[in-house]
């Protein structure tokens, strides 16, 4: 499945220009979020377009970034440079949870034999946060920073399964939700009964409605207060752990790494 480039950058709700909303700086982000693994390099009138901006308007943002050094120019081709690394690695090490989680997570991997990720919730997505590695199971290419929607995801899943139903609703109604394979759950019905039975069981399989041929588990990480704010997978490929297997053999294995980390954010609480 092909990474597909992003829509211009919005928001959960749209908001109005006034004396909380500096209207540039979120041009600004506009421009940084044009540039993905699909366009790592445009041309000014590239970036206008996913921007959503006019040619002007870009190039004066582009050109200060350019003098902070988030942004480079060769000839008519912009990117951008490892200084923006800084900003994710801002939020990140801002929260202890994910140097707690990373040893963690690291042995879950080696014990289980497959790939283990964190993600959070972020609008009607899930951002990933961290993750290991130990065989390559998507066609997308995954790392820090990359988005998948949470309504087809184990992960996204168990974090939507945290909110009170209006708010549910409300992220559901922000997606698009088109089948991405044949088992893919798109009814709105069918959706609220899978997450209500994430709710119950505080666990949640997704078996190939990603993608064909990946099934995921997923399990809360919890702070102190018993809210969920991330959660943790393991992914596999269906022939050669299929989901009843992937459940008898590695959901223990993965409660017990989501427990522990919960355990060590409280107590760092």
């Amino acid at each position: 499945m092909p990474d597909q480039p992003p829509a211009p950058a919005t928001s959960d709700a749209a908001p109005r220009p006034g004396d909380s909303f500096v209207q540039s700086f979120a041009r600004g982000l506009s421009v940084i979020r044009s540039f993905s693994a699909s366009a790592p390099r445009q041309t000014l009138t590239q970036v206008a377009q996913r921007a959503g901006l006019t040619r002007a308007g870009a190039r004066r943002i582009l050109l200060t970034l350019a003098q902070l050094g988030y942004v480079e120019s060769q000839g008519r081709l912009f990117q951008l440079t490892p200084r923006i690394l800084d900003l994710g690695f801002a939020y990140l090490s801002s929260l202890p949870l994910w140097d707690l989680a990373e040893p963690v997570m690291e042995t879950l991997a080696a014990e289980a034999r497959e790939s283990c990720s964190a993600a959070v919730l972020d609008g009607p997505d899930i951002v990933y946060v961290m993750r290991v590695h130990t065989h390559k199971i998507m066609s997308i290419n995954l790392g820090i920073g990359s988005r998948l929607p949470a309504w087809c995801t184990s992960m996204g899943r168990v974090l939507l399964a945290a909110l009170d139903d209006a708010e549910l609703q409300r992220r559901l109604a922000l997606a698009p939700r088109n089948a991405r394979t044949a088992r893919t759950l798109t009814a709105e019905a069918e959706l609220l009964a899978a997450i209500t039975a994430v709710r119950q069981q505080g666990w949640c399989l997704v078996d190939q409605e990603l993608e064909e041929g990946l099934v995921s588990l997923a399990a809360p990480i919890l702070d102190r207060g018993g809210r969920t704010i991330a959660a943790l997978n393991i992914s596999g490929q269906a022939n050669r752990t299929p989901a009843p297997l992937l459940i008898e053999r590695h959901l223990p294995l993965l409660r017990s790494a989501a427990q522990q980390i919960s355990q060590l954010l409280q107590m760092k609480a």
